[in-house]
């Protein structure tokens, strides 16, 4: 299994009730891939499959990986070929003409790894387009919960997810691997919640909770929600994220 940021185990139900929104909001960096008819795609960490489908809507013949079995079962019975993979170890080579990546590079922790395994995967000249969360993502939210797992005796909390990159740090990781950089961004995009900070934080923030006895976790979730209150949730107690995207996109320069 994947390494990742943290222990996180990802239910395909409650990331549909509570974070649907990632998905939705995919829209632009499907826009920037420009998927043609026929080309073979590789979505790395595809979720449930709901930007897959989108894929494979537009012609491309679309395979989808994750690290989640559960987000792999939803994906598949949407009818889409998705496996269980490593997203830092593929086992693919110069199979496919693009990979897509959507929210989910940030829960992995060795970006080398992962983009030598995505130039791996890619044929020459193939085009690598994603967004993830860049430098500041969710930046109030990680203080918060850093500051209550501390207060807890957490002394230093490994579950919170921590790897944010700027656009020139990932620049240089592209190039190191053999990409040259069309275009990449941080994008400033306050996110409402749906289900509040309190769904948000049941998907999103349960792994750094568990780091607390079970009897601890409530009160611990509940300090961190007047901690945010403040400057993420209006008058009219709509929740925001203070979500920052990193979104690129990058071609494989022939060898």
């Amino acid at each position: 299994m994947p390494q990742q940021i943290g222990d996180k185990t990802w239910k395909a139900e409650t990331y549909a009730d509570n974070a649907r929104f990632v998905s939705d909001l995919g829209a632009p960096v499907l826009a920037l891939l420009a998927p043609q008819w026929g080309e073979r795609i590789l979505d790395l960490g595809c979720g449930d499959g709901a930007l897959t489908e989108r894929l494979a809507a537009a012609g491309a013949e679309v395979v989808g990986v994750d690290a989640s079995e559960d987000m792999v079962a939803a994906a598949r019975a949407r009818g889409l070929d998705a496996h269980v993979a490593d997203g830092q170890a593929l086992a693919f080579e110069a199979e496919f003409d693009a990979v897509f990546s959507n929210a989910a590079l940030h829960w992995m922790s060795d970006h080398d790894a992962v983009t030598a395994s995505v130039r791996r995967a890619l044929k020459p000249g193939g085009r690598y387009v994603a967004e993830c969360g860049g430098f500041g993502n969710v930046a109030a939210i990680m203080v918060a919960l850093r500051a209550v797992l501390q207060r807890h005796g957490v002394a230093n909390p490994t579950s919170v997810p921590r790897y944010y990159p700027s656009p020139a740090a990932y620049r240089a990781i592209l190039q190191r691997h053999g990409f040259t950089v069309r275009s990449i961004e941080l994008i400033p995009r306050p996110t409402p919640l749906p289900t509040g900070m309190v769904g948000w934080l049941a998907v999103f923030a349960d792994a750094a909770l568990a780091e607390l006895p079970e009897a601890e976790r409530e009160a611990a979730r509940d300090e961190a929600l007047d901690l945010l209150r403040p400057s993420l949730c209006d008058e009219q107690g709509n929740w925001i994220a203070d979500y920052v995207r990193l979104r690129f996109a990058a071609d494989l320069r022939a060898p």
